[in-house]
């Protein structure tokens, strides 16, 4: 479906064509006739699948003739990234729109909190905001609720991962409850569906590609011990050309410590953490996006949370806790149609995880052997029936092509 034929406003369908969307993907094309009937909606759908525009593009179209000197939309996310994230998007779509709209995070000066509160006060057509942040605001009595008239939860399993449930409900209490509510997700655990039961209303459902990774991701594996991971990191860079790579790992201390160590082999790289001011962390993602280096690596900080589709490799320095984080590390690439690489390294302990991830994405993983140099990796035994799987030495392993390239695709 193309866009134009949603028949919205012709303000917005400008700001559509400039940034050169044409045709609805299928969260867009399912989920936008719904919002503007007015329903609730619970919406599943995966990183990458233009979820942010199913839910600005209606909400902007009713602006164009609801707007006023209140608060019309709250949108919450559960970090800075994606709240600056859709701000941008939104600024985009909205150019030939009156609507206006602030961002609310944490972090930030005295000028921040003042122009904050002050949009609030006076009123700004869209508020996009933080839990922590949001609920600062209205703990001192910012902001005139009373006319609100669309929720929306962003990456709301995100969230409750994050421990937010209670500053949601928070949140939530200061709201009408005559309003209309969306709550997107990439996952639709128990717990999502508890929250949607208190605050939505006879909401509609669309479930689009759940728990899947994207098409057109290689994925492979090595079995690694700890003390191999940085050498083979450093095999995989140095090996070929990677125009952009991102390597995640669950900890600031081994973000730190990998950055550290592509510097000193001459290789191009930054760290984004926690750790950075939300200024910092700016600017590092702005040095990435502007390609002044061509490897970032991060903590799950922005495994959400950053929107570029030019990312060719993904590296899990280690396995993600969560089987679903991994969907959303490796939904890093290969976005907008593109295709990409996402390699993940086990150790002894990770490998029941590891078996977790297979299982839900309904595939084995390939297990690559490790280069000659590194010597062999820990045997594989994840705690199936079947018993051991070793991989070290192989048939596979080819010094000038990786072996995981060897085909287009695994999925």
């Amino acid at each position: 479906m193309k866009f134009e034929d949603l028949n919205l406003e012709e303000d917005l369908q400008e700001g559509i064509d400039a940034i050169g969307f044409s045709n609805a993907t299928p969260i867009q094309e399912l989920a936008i006739p719904i919002i503007l009937d007015n329903n609730d909606l619970i919406a599943c759908a995966q990183t990458g699948t233009g979820k942010t525009a199913a839910y600005l593009l209606p909400i902007l179209n009713k602006l164009v003739t609801e707007h006023g000197d209140y608060i019309n939309t709250v949108i919450i996310a559960p970090t800075r990234e994606l709240a600056k994230q859709v701000d941008q998007q939104l600024e985009g779509l909205a150019y030939f729109t009156n609507t206006s709209s602030i961002a609310i995070y944490g972090g930030g000066d005295g000028a921040s909190w003042s122009r904050e509160k002050k949009a609030l006060n006076e009123g700004a057509d869209v508020i996009i905001a933080t839990p922590g942040k949001l609920i600062s605001h209205l703990r001192q009595g910012f902001g005139d609720f009373t006319k609100l008239k669309h929720l929306i939860l962003d990456e709301a399993d995100r969230m409750l991962e994050m421990g937010f449930y209670e500053d949601i409900m928070e949140i939530i209490s200061y709201f009408p409850k005559e309003r209309q509510t969306l709550l997107f997700s990439a996952t639709m655990p128990e717990r999502i569906r508890k929250l949607a039961n208190n605050i939505l209303k006879e909401p509609k459902q669309v479930n689009i590609a759940i728990s899947k990774p994207a098409e057109g991701v290689v994925q492979a594996a090595f079995l690694t011990y700890d003390d191999q991971k940085v050498e083979l990191i450093k095999w995989l860079l140095q090996d070929d050309d990677v125009p952009s790579a991102v390597i995640f790992s669950s900890t600031k201390a081994n973000v730190k410590k990998i950055c550290s160590t592509l510097k000193k082999i001459g290789l191009k790289a930054e760290e984004i953490h926690s750790d950075l001011e939300q200024s910092e962390r700016e600017e590092v993602l702005r040095g990435f996006k502007n390609q002044n280096y061509s490897i970032l690596v991060a903590t799950d900080i922005i495994s959400r949370g950053i929107d570029i589709d030019s990312i060719s490799l993904v590296i899990n320095y280690d396995v993600p806790q969560d089987a679903e984080d991994y969907i959303h590390r490796i939904g890093r690439t290969a976005r907008a149609e593109s295709t990409g690489e996402g390699i993940t390294f086990i150790n002894e302990k990770d490998q029941f995880n590891f078996k977790k991830i297979e299982d839900l994405i309904g595939n084995e993983i390939r297990k690559v052997p490790l280069p000659k140099h590194l010597g062999e990796g820990p045997e594989y035994n994840p705690g199936r029936k079947g018993g051991k799987k070793k991989f070290g030495k192989g048939k596979f392993f080819k010094k000038k092509k990786k072996p995981y390239r060897n085909d287009n695709r695994n999925k």
